[in-house]
């Protein structure tokens, strides 16, 4: 085990910037990222849902979904429901401010496809033991082993950046400060949390003798899947996505299934729903659905890439949104929480 962590902190070593690299901003640091330092998103991985037009014309929400392990019954469903085209003629029935946007079918009769699975709770969150090696790396991740031995505390940091004298900061990630987690990190384009429920102490990251979990966070554009009073834990039929400040709350109590990658703004602009929660009371508020289907079966749909979390460019993206250093800002806020470290998405120009 401890070769790993020595192997970590060589890895670390090698990212520490320069110091004209210090005072570039966020954006700054993604537009200068190279082209190996992005990975690309496959069509099947992706949610593609159409709305009826606005007043802007055209309404597309692209989203990408889950990879596994992490929801991966959901996630099935959902592919499974795109397939037999279920969301055609369904609608956006609620639309809560500072919360969420839910879509699916408001009268609650139309028959659901077969062959969907029925997923537990306890598929909520991953044991740390069956996240795959390597799932997690890179400056600003999880250690990925599955524990040391002496049961020592662990607080992972990226290397010390040069800074302005007198400054006085915090690194972003994985220092064991999350407020809801023993600690939390972006990995493969998503943000997550990982913790013990047993644990007295949440900077004591790895004990042998408690259990681990690793779970998906509720960000902004996060899309989870909505359900009834427990044990039930929803189908993937009815999905909702975040578009206010992010409700921590509801990690480990509901399934979470990808993150909207583009088109938020279809959703986080609707009219606000007038009945409880948010929902919409007359038919005629509620927004169309034309279609939602798995991007592999969308001809010209572009390409997709997001910032690669184990990269050079993302460690010092993460440490610029925690300590703003540019132009603008007279003190760095010394750092960030985990969804304020959104994984940047761009498309791929056509060759």
């Amino acid at each position: 085990m401890k070769k790993h962590l020595i192997a970590a902190v060589a890895a670390f070593a090698l990212i520490a910037p320069t110091q004209a690299e210090t005072f570039k901003a966020p954006g700054e640091i993604v537009a200068a990222a190279t082209a190996d330092e992005w990975s690309a998103i496959a069509p099947a991985d992706l949610l593609v849902m159409d709305l009826a037009p606005g007043e802007r014309g055209p309404r597309r929400v692209v989203i990408q979904l889950m990879p596994a392990p992490f929801s991966q019954g959901w996630v099935g469903n959902i592919r499974k429901l795109a397939a037999a085209k279920w969301w055609d003629g369904t609608s956006i029935n609620r639309v809560q401010d500072n919360y969420v946007v839910q879509w699916g079918d408001a009268t609650e009769k139309k028959e659901l496809p077969e062959g969907l699975a029925t997923i537990l709770e306890t598929d909520y969150r991953i044991p740390w033991a069956d996240i795959p090696v390597g799932f997690f790396k890179g400056a600003c991740a999880i250690l990925n082993t599955h524990s040391l031995k002496d049961g020592q505390s662990v607080r992972i940091i990226a290397p010390e950046t040069p800074r302005p004298t007198g400054a006085n900061v915090v690194r972003y990630g994985c220092s064991g400060t999350d407020p809801y987690s023993g600690v939390s990190a972006n990995a493969k384009g998503f943000p997550f949390a990982y913790g013990s429920d047993a644990a007295a102490n949440p900077n004591i990251l790895f004990d042998d003798k408690l259990t681990y979990d690793v779970w998906p966070v509720h960000c902004y554009g996060m899309v989870g899947v909505g359900r009834g009073l427990s044990p039930d834990t929803g189908s993937g039929a009815e999905l909702y996505t975040v578009i206010g400040h992010a409700p921590r709350h509801l990690d480990r109590n509901i399934a979470l299934v990808g993150r909207v990658i583009e088109g938020i703004e279809h959703m986080s602009s609707l009219p606000r729903g007038t009945g409880g929660l948010g929902f919409y009371e007359k038919e005629e508020e509620r927004v169309p659905i034309v279609s939602v289907r798995i991007g592999a079966d969308i001809p010209d749909l572009p390409a997709f890439e997001y910032l690669s979390t184990d990269s050079k460019s993302f460690a010092f993206y993460a440490d610029a949104r925690a300590n703003r250093r540019d132009p603008f800002f007279n003190k760095p806020a010394g750092g960030a929480d985990i969804c304020n470290i959104p994984v940047p998405v761009r498309r791929v120009a056509a060759k």
